[in-house]
């Protein structure tokens, strides 16, 4: 790994999507969210708090992807160590699998919904590591709220697809707050205004996060709830608890530290992933050969298939955690078993996973602090069903438990957590922090994760360059999904000669992920970050 050529070949851009910096950056996927990280930087407040300010503003800004309404797993590092934050919601105490067996009820309307744990998370990192007054935290999302935002081509693509699904919500709950005269979807660059959200927002600001939990906010939930025949009550809200501090698991690709989430989240197959492209050479990696892309394919389905063999969750029973998932022989074993031609022996049905439309924030300050957060509402606009007079919409984790197996970590019970696939990372270089990223996508995080980094650490690219190369995706099914024009013709014959079945999908297409990353430089001061140019965000800094 050259490490002055990644770090000097950095190009900044006029958009913001690939920003330099001398004292912090931010990065989100959205402008006006990365602006209040960054202003809580300039106000003197560390990393914890850009990413609480951002994190609120994304709720905003991307209602599609995440909001009060949702669910927040992060990592950070703070005063030279590492922690994993668990902020998993969790299923209802009225939630009975017969509840679900219809399948509506698991993505549309009010029981489709986990009680969400977004809030908790933000509360809890800025009591707990932030700087800087509550207030100052919420003051920007509340602004955005009040003045409105412009709606972008994706937000108006993706309530034109969700249209009837909005619409099939008995109160019209989602549609009244989220399409244009609660009718249809709003045009590129109509100014969104959510006033009782800034409302919502506001109370949250004067009397704390608690009052989500256990205050009038929590009530006004609860009678929205029993209104529409939802199951969360106030006890639910109550219940929910601080986001459990666990230890990060890390290992290593090539030189560099890897270091992400421990179960539920799904930072294991990342790395397990990254374990088994460890035994390939970086040349071979880099070559562009037609037979690089199989060998990855195949690492792809492999190391999914393992996690979905091998669910493991803490929260519902003590489990005996499989330890040799993360031996470097067992990624051998993988590495090894892979040949020239796909594995037909491996499962041909892909298992429903969700949440395609989630987001990730990554900030960095200059006291060496780095956090990065990956926050959903599950599929894009959640449930379609909103809080009414509070302006926010409800998740649809309720989509991401299993309901067919009892004997299932993840089998849907009262006050059980649901799958999830997030894994942001931390990268250290010969122990110093370098980088925090992530990405949403669901079963493709791993994917669109690893390319980025592979890119960088094995091809030696800036990060502006990696965030741009053409993505691909191999599900377990053996279903490569292509940018449209960024492989040659012979690597997709190869593939399909190889017993793939080939789809492309639109070049930068929005299914590829969204990295969103901040680097901290060690050849030189300063800052790197870029934001996803298949999504609408930016990266911002302080200089």
């Amino acid at each position: 790994m050259n490490l002055e050529k990644i770090e000097n070949s950095f190009s900044a851009t006029s958009n913001k999507k690939c920003s330099v910096a001398k004292k912090g950056m931010v990065s989100s996927a959205f402008p006006d969210a990365t602006k209040a990280g960054v202003e809580m930087l300039k106000k003197g407040g560390n990393a914890v708090d850009a990413a609480c300010a951002t994190a609120l503003a994304l709720g905003v800004c991307e209602p599609q992807a995440s909001g009060l309404g949702g669910q927040s797993m992060g990592i950070i590092h703070i005063n030279g160590k590492s922690y994993a934050i668990d902020g998993s919601s969790r299923s209802p105490s009225l939630a009975h699998s017969s509840i679900y067996a219809h399948k509506k009820n698991r993505r549309l309307g009010y029981k489709a919904t986990t009680v969400p744990s977004t809030l908790s998370v933000i509360g809890f990192l800025h009591e707990r590591y932030g700087t800087l007054e509550w207030q100052k935290i919420v003051a920007p999302s509340i602004h955005i709220a009040k003045k409105g935002y412009k709606i972008t081509q994706l937000q108006h693509d993706l309530q034109e697809r969700e249209l009837d699904n909005f619409l099939s919500i008995k109160s019209k709950s989602g549609a009244k707050y989220f399409l244009k005269d609660g009718l249809v979807p709003y045009d590129v660059g109509d100014r969104f205004i959510q006033e009782d959200l800034s409302e919502t927002l506001t109370e949250i600001s004067k009397y704390g996060y608690t009052i989500f939990y256990q205050g009038s906010i929590a009530k006004a939930i609860t009678q929205d709830m029993k209104i529409n025949h939802g199951l969360i009550q106030e006890e639910d809200l109550a219940y929910i608890p601080e986001p459990l501090i666990r230890k990060p698991i890390s290992r290593k690709y090539r030189h560099v530290t890897i270091t992400t989430l421990p179960p539920p989240a799904a930072g294991r197959t990342l790395l397990l992933t990254l374990m088994m492209l460890n035994h390939l050479p970086s040349k071979f990696l880099r070559s562009s050969k037609p037979s690089s892309y199989h060998f990855v394919s195949e690492t792809f389905r492999k190391a999914f298939l393992h996690r979905i063999q091998r669910p493991f969750n803490r929260h519902t029973y003590n489990q005996i955690e499989e330890k040799f998932h993360l031996q470097r022989s067992f990624a051998k074993q993988l590495a090894d078993s892979i040949h020239n031609s796909m594995d037909a022996t491996l499962p041909m049905i892909d298992p429903d996973f969700g949440g395609e439309d989630t987001t990730h924030l990554s900030t960095m300050d200059n006291e060496g602090n780095a956090v990065g957060i990956t926050q959903s509402i599950e599929l894009a606009y959640g449930s379609k069903a909103a809080a009414d007079g509070l302006g926010f919409l409800y998740n649809n984790y309720m989509s991401a438990f299993e309901f067919t197996n009892p004997n299932h970590p993840f089998y849907i019970r009262p006050n059980s957590i649901p799958w999830t696939s997030v894994s942001p990372a931390l990268v250290f270089n010969n122990s110093k922090l370098w980088m925090v990223l992530g990405s949403p996508g669901s079963q493709r995080i791993f994917s669109t994760v690893t390319q980025f980094l592979s890119r960088i650490i094995d091809g030696d690219l800036p990060m502006n360059v990696a965030i741009e190369k053409p993505r691909f995706h191999c599900s377990i099914n053996g279903t490569v999904s292509i940018e449209e024009g960024g492989f040659r013709s012979e690597i997709l014959d190869y593939l399909k000669e190889m017993g793939y079945n080939v789809t492309i999908k639109d070049r930068y297409s929005f299914y590829h992920g969204a990295i969103h990353a901040v680097m901290k430089l060690q050849t030189q001061p300063g800052f790197h970050g870029v934001a996803e140019v298949r999504r609408d965000g930016t990266a911002e800094g302080l200089n």
